[in-house]
């Protein structure tokens, strides 16, 4: 269990497209840190999806980066259920 924790990784994005092409990643971490992100997400009622192939990349990136053309289909993709998902829970 110690060595998922240490292991684990998180990222959060944001987009705003008044502000930015695409996303842009706003925190992202390693062990401790990633379970800081996780925490403060769900403290914040912030949908968490996970996808660890998608963290690795997220995770080379730097902070107030906007994400690479090569993953705008994968992020889409997400926005759109969390989209969904908000909507059926009625969230805005």
């Amino acid at each position: 269990m110690k060595e998922f924790k240490k292991n684990k990784k998180a990222a959060a994005l944001k987009y705003d497209p008044k502000k930015n092409g695409a996303p842009i990643v706003v925190a992202k971490g390693r062990g401790e840190l990633a379970e800081k992100i996780l925490e403060i997400a769900k403290k914040e009622n912030i949908p968490i999806t996970q996808n660890d192939a998608l963290a690795d990349i997220l995770d080379g990136l730097d902070i107030y980066q906007e994400i690479p053309p090569e993953l705008y289909k994968a992020i889409a993709n997400i926005f759109a259920f969390l989209y969904k998902l908000n909507d059926k829970i009625g969230m805005h």
